[in-house]
């Protein structure tokens, strides 16, 4: 947010060029009525963007007053005042240059003869510091996105069903059996509860998910979240043929009196094994590549509507068995031939020129972290009230924005300073392939974090995707060796520097002097003291002078601490341009200068 001082303009205008007009000796209504004109004209005959605007507008300045017509007793003769130089805006080629006259009380007109006059001020590119333009957000992205990995998530591997188990005092029965009300499988038992699995699209990929729901709406709901998954998976990695294999996607709720689109028949051709042992079997029917006329994606929509439970573990088995004959297809005759590849994984090489789907994206980011993050909320906030450790996340909505806006792509370095349980720099790697680091001082935010990371790379081979190197550390960003080292190598440089005491923020600012040039700091508070600064004898040393700086706004939502929307801040280095600001301005320094010593 902006200081009322550094959003107004009227601060480039030094209190000592503008003296009092002189004493005439006309009557004091005509003397009055003599300094509106001559304001009026002032204002008229600046640039339209060094005029005056109001305290803390953002806005354009409008359009200035009509002159005020005045008797020919009240207008004042003056000698021609003498140009200033000022730089060409853009289109000064194009555009007439209005022609100035002195009034009475000019800086012109009232400095002494024999005092230099300061060197003019002077704008970034003839313009404000706040309109520079960064990479189109819309700018495509080519990657790999494919591995060659097993899809099995190996040892230490959170599931939705050990998250459900930790906090099963908070979750309830969601489902029953309609036909039996005797049957208590579905209800909430100590060590006994209702289950169902889900397929994952890569070979040997599958996750548990016991079927409850919470106590609290708020809270992690698993029969929602596999709901989620499998929609993602059939759209995303299906063609439209194998689409229809499972049905449509639903696009509207149903109600609980809706009937499918056809009445639920047995798997073609099942397996005599158990659904558990038939997810072992790399071998599924032929059959299961015909279509079957059975809308099994409506059926799951309406069983979870009629909280009928056997409907819902019955029509899941089937889908499960559909998605296996897709992943392990038949083996050939020839057993010399090679295997049929699996058609779910086999997708993924067509999305390197568009990189991954964003629901793909959305998913495997929410799955981690339902699973990493969630069960951990209320340690994450115990945190001292009014300090720079004040927990705060930045939501995918926002960290994707970021990540278009700077055009983070495979070959970037993105650094978090302050990463929290580093969610930013997962979703960064994740979307673009960058390598990306962060560092968190608090011990609990680092140690959720490094759980989240360990998950996120066993849940991106379970779906199949590549993601780009994450490290994450524990550390002081102040002291770190590691962030000294890769600082000049940052292409993009994160601060969520929103509750920072002013005392870290200034320490910060010597850091990116070791940024290259083009590298941007992305912030919550800008690291400049105004974003319409104007590079003077004053400031033309700091440190903030090399940087480029846009202020973006960011929709409600989009951080965790408010739901109100606000403002963050791109700071570009720009040393190249500094240095010829820099430059211009000594030269005009040196003239002036000159000037004075002749006279």
């Amino acid at each position: 947010m902006l200081s009322p001082s550094s959003s107004s303009d009227l601060s480039f205008f030094s209190k000592s060029k503008a003296q009092n007009p002189p004493k005439t000796s006309m009557p004091r209504e005509i003397y009055v009525t003599t300094r509106l004109a001559w304001k009026a004209q002032q204002l008229a005959d600046q640039p339209p963007h060094e005029r005056p605007r109001s305290q803390g507008s953002t806005t354009p300045p409008s359009p200035p007053a009509p002159r005020p017509k005045l008797t020919p007793i009240a207008r004042v003769k003056s000698a021609p005042a003498e140009k200033r130089s000022r730089p060409p805006s853009p289109d000064a080629k194009d555009r007439p240059r209005p022609k100035k006259r002195a009034t009475p009380g000019s800086a012109s007109s009232s400095r002494p003869a024999s005092r230099p006059r300061d060197a003019e001020p002077i704008f970034r590119a003839s313009r404000s510091r706040s309109t520079s333009a960064f990479p189109s957000a819309d700018a495509p992205r080519r990657r790999r996105c494919w591995i060659r990995e097993n899809g099995s998530p190996g040892e230490d591997f959170v599931s939705a069903a050990d998250v459900v188990k930790g906090l099963v005092r908070t979750y309830k029965s969601y489902f029953r059996n309609l036909d039996d009300p005797t049957d208590t499988s579905f209800e909430v038992n100590e060590n006994d509860y209702p289950m169902a699995e889900l397929e994952y699209p890569n070979n040997n990929a599958c996750e548990s998910f016991i079927l409850l729901a919470p106590k609290d709406p708020d809270h992690y709901n698993p029969i929602m979240c596999l709901e989620q998954s499998l929609y993602t998976i059939i759209e995303c990695y299906l063609t439209p043929a194998q689409q229809a294999l499972f049905g449509r996607l639903p696009t509207d709720l149903l109600t609980d009196d809706t009937p499918p689109s056809s009445p639920l028949s047995p798997p073609p051709s099942l397996p005599p094994d158990s659904p558990s042992e038939a997810s072992e079997s790399p071998i599924s029917p032929s059959s299961f590549h015909e279509p079957t006329g059975v809308d099994y994606l409506r059926l799951i929509q309406r069983a979870i509507r009629r909280h009928d439970g056997p409907l819902f573990v019955q029509t899941m088995v089937t889908v499960n068995q559909l998605l296996r004959s897709l992943k392990y297809p038949p083996l050939p005759p020839d057993p010399f031939s090679p295997s049929p590849p699996n058609m779910l994984t086999e997708c993924i090489k067509d999305w390197t020129a568009t990189g991954i789907p964003n629901k793909v994206l959305m998913r495997l980011i929410d799955e981690t972290y339902q699973r990493s993050v969630g069960p951990h909320v209320g340690r994450l906030n115990r945190y001292e009230a009014f300090s720079s450790e004040v927990y705060g996340e930045l939501m995918p909505s926002f960290t994707a924005d970021i990540i278009a806006v700077t055009g983070l792509n495979e070959t970037s370095l993105f650094v978090d300073l302050g990463s929290g349980v580093g969610n930013v720099i997962m979703q960064a790697s994740l979307e673009t392939g960058c390598r990306s680091y962060g560092i968190e001082l608090m011990p609990t935010p680092a140690e959720v974090g490094r759980e989240q990371l360990r998950q996120f790379k066993k849940r991106c081979r379970m779906w199949g995707v590549s993601s780009g190197e994450v490290e994450l550390e524990e550390g002081d960003m102040l002291t770190s060796r590691r962030v000294s080292e890769l600082l000049p190598q940052a292409d993009v440089v994160l601060v969520n520097n929103k509750v920072f005491l002013q005392s870290l923020n200034e320490a910060l600012r010597p850091k990116f002097l070791d940024l290259k040039e083009g590298a941007i700091v992305v912030s919550l508070k800008p690291f400049v003291s105004s974003l319409n600064a104007r590079v003077t004898e004053r400031n033309v040393d700091d440190i903030s002078a090399i940087f480029d700086v846009v202020e973006r706004p960011y929709r409600s939502g989009s951080v965790s601490w408010g739901s109100n929307g606000g403002s963050y801040y791109l700071h570009r280095v720009d040393r190249e341009g500094y240095a010829s600001i820099k430059q211009r301005f000594e030269s005009s320094r040196a003239r002036l200068g000159r000037s004075s010593s002749r006279r």
